[in-house]
């Protein structure tokens, strides 16, 4: 029941985060494939409502967005380590920018109308109307870059990384950190998944080094299950106690309340249940599933919206 299970597919940046931070500590996984545009019932039944990829299941414990996953997986094994030791604020600062501002410049260009037509062009039309459809469900109410603002901004982000990694294997030292991940992910989609769009990469060598050092860290050792079996696994367990350092109250919702929380922006759908722990970093929400059963999900503080719900 304590084993790590993946929701991920091939083809998605924040997942390729993971399955890196996986590589990196060492870690044995399970990996379920999941679709990549909704419909993902397996995935909803797991987290009542949030649909971005990955999570991670341990048991009965539902882990959503990789800022959380990276607590879990340090938390777990604390070497070889993502936060490191005098520059774990840098680190964590470093990775929430490049999780949000250099994710969307480098999607706002690897995905404009010529990247989208490289990535899509050899599929049938539906396939890349239905992705398109799909992420412009997520991103409601957002402002999004126009492709030659993405780009401006993605060739300068390119070149101040490109400063961090001349002197030095990592961005912030001799060996990778959470920081690292964060911003290898969507270079790695635009390099790796989408290549027609990869010579923005050419004026910045060393980026290119330090992509090939990151790519060699590896996933780990992972063996495939479905999601009918992850669901299974979650039936038959139960959440994990919770610490005794469980409120830190910034609302005045009160623990038990019934409430629901939602990424502030990107991915709009909602998880409800009742919430029993809100940290200072995170809150957990319990819910039951009538396949998955009873269930703790839990997501980080930033970048979450949490509400009351009234009768």
């Amino acid at each position: 029941m304590n084993e790590l299970i993946l929701h991920h597919y091939a083809m998605s940046p924040f997942a390729e985060k993971a399955r890196l931070m996986l590589g990196h500590k060492g870690f044995s996984w399970q990996s379920v494939n999941i679709p990549n545009i909704m419909p993902k019932p397996d995935v909803v039944a797991l987290t009542g409502g949030y649909r971005r990829t990955p999570i991670l299941q341990v048991g009965a414990d539902i882990y959503c967005d990789t800022a959380l996953i990276c607590d879990v997986l340090e938390h777990r094994q604390p070497t070889p380590l993502l936060y490191p030791e005098h520059q774990k604020g840098v680190a964590r600062v470093l990775a929430q920018w490049a999780d949000t501002t250099l994710f969307w410049a480098a999607m706002g260009y690897t995905l404009s109308p010529k990247g989208a037509a490289a990535l899509f062009g050899k599929q049938p039309p539906e396939v890349g109307k239905a992705f398109g459809a799909d992420r412009a469900a997520m991103r409601t109410g957002m402002t999004s870059l126009r492709p030659g603002d993405a780009a401006a901004a993605f060739r300068s982000y390119l070149r101040r990384l490109s400063t961090m990694v001349e002197e030095q294997p990592f961005l912030l030292g001799s060996a990778p950190c959470v920081a690292d991940f964060s911003a290898y992910h969507p270079l790695w989609f635009c390099r790796v998944i989408n290549p027609a769009m990869a010579d923005i990469f050419e004026p910045t060598p060393h980026i290119l080094q330090w992509m090939d050092r990151m790519a060699a860290i590896g996933h780990g050792t992972s063996s495939k299950i479905s999601s009918t079996d992850a669901i299974a696994v979650a039936a038959a367990a139960e959440p994990e106690p919770l610490t005794d350092d469980i409120f830190q109250d910034e609302h005045q919702i009160e623990l038990g309340s019934r409430v629901t929380v939602a990424a502030e922006s990107f991915g709009p759908e909602t998880t409800e249940g009742i919430l029993r722990a809100a940290t200072r970093t995170r809150y957990t929400l319990e819910r039951t599933d009538e396949r998955a059963g009873r269930l703790h999900v839990h997501f980080p503080r930033i970048g979450y919206v949490l509400r009351e719900v009234r009768a």
